[in-house]
């Protein structure tokens, strides 16, 4: 009878560490949805895309909710965060900064840490360059950068197989004809998720997030960088939190746009991570979280 009350109460507590919170921040226009993993410091984690939901991010922030808070959220237009309308005025960079300072103050947090991935970390970047005071950490995670210069140096096909590059290519077309279906739209996503990896092992995980992309909102958001000239080297050198910068050596991402936000922000470590791609949690998890862990030791 005693083993049996222990493996119920070692159930319960298992599910306590992974138990989510969700909620919706609902304003006339749009609503803002979010999980939350986990209690201790307040991590807020921006995904990538622009043009994604947060959903690939769930088994991070569990990790993350082990020993913190961590904060997951759709960003406007995409998963369950619903607009009424979609266009280069409902779709900026600074309405998505207005999002994340609404859910700051809708948690009642007064600084957190931040951690954006790939084009959260841009997100993330320019965020911090505009509420240097709310960033108790800034983690920035095979971030696409904090100017434009990325898009002069990224070519993701490059890291992909003639027959990989030759499937995409008849898939991309599909789509472009009007083919959306969830079959075209994963088929595509598995022969585009092997230059995002170093561990393909993980294709399937990669090919499946890349399934949500809604393309009108992620060229909205390239759009509207343009339109702004996104730059947040001046914004940034006014940061004096720790930031940490984490890259896999085989990201698709050069490591210039890393060294070069190295350069900008003066209290910033750079680590780059051995055989490993764009996802550093799945390519080298030890590796990441263990960088990852002493870093937010080192702020607590």
């Amino acid at each position: 009878m005693k083993s049996i009350i222990s493996i119920i109460f070692f159930i319960l507590w298992m599910n306590s560490m992974f138990a989510q919170v969700e909620q919706n921040i609902v304003s006339s226009d749009h609503t803002i949805h979010l999980k939350i993993f986990g209690e201790g410091t307040p991590i807020l984690i921006i995904n990538g895309g622009p043009g994604m939901n947060s959903k690939g991010f769930i088994p991070l922030a569990k990790t993350l909710g082990k020993t913190n808070q961590a904060i997951i959220y759709d960003q406007r237009g995409t998963g369950q965060s619903k607009m009424l309308e979609i266009n280069a005025t409902t779709i900026t960079l600074d309405l998505m900064i207005d999002d994340i300072e609404t859910i700051r103050k809708h948690l009642n947090i007064q600084q957190w840490v931040v951690l954006g991935h790939s084009f959260g970390g841009m997100l993330a970047s320019y965020y911090a360059a505009k509420h240097p005071e709310r960033i108790k950490g800034l983690v920035l995670s095979a971030s696409g950068g904090i100017n434009m210069d990325l898009f002069s140096r990224i070519n993701i096909t490059s890291r992909l197989t003639p027959q990989e590059r030759d499937s995409l290519s008849y898939w991309n077309d599909r789509i472009s004809k009007g083919d959306t279906s969830y079959h075209t739209r994963l088929r595509r996503g598995y022969n585009l998720a092997p230059a995002y990896l170093y561990d393909k092992s993980n294709v399937p995980i990669v090919a499946e997030r890349l399934t949500q992309l809604n393309t009108t909102i992620n060229q909205l958001v390239f759009q509207n960088m343009r339109k702004i000239g996104f730059d947040c080297a001046i914004g940034l050198k006014e940061l004096k939190a720790p930031v940490l910068i984490i890259q896999g050596k085989e990201d698709i991402i050069d490591q210039q746009v890393a060294k070069t936000t190295l350069n900008v922000i003066e209290n910033s470590d750079l680590v780059l991570l051995e055989n490993c791609g764009h996802y550093g949690w799945l390519d080298q998890p030890k590796k990441y979280f263990f960088y990852l862990d002493q870093y937010l030791g080192s702020i607590k």
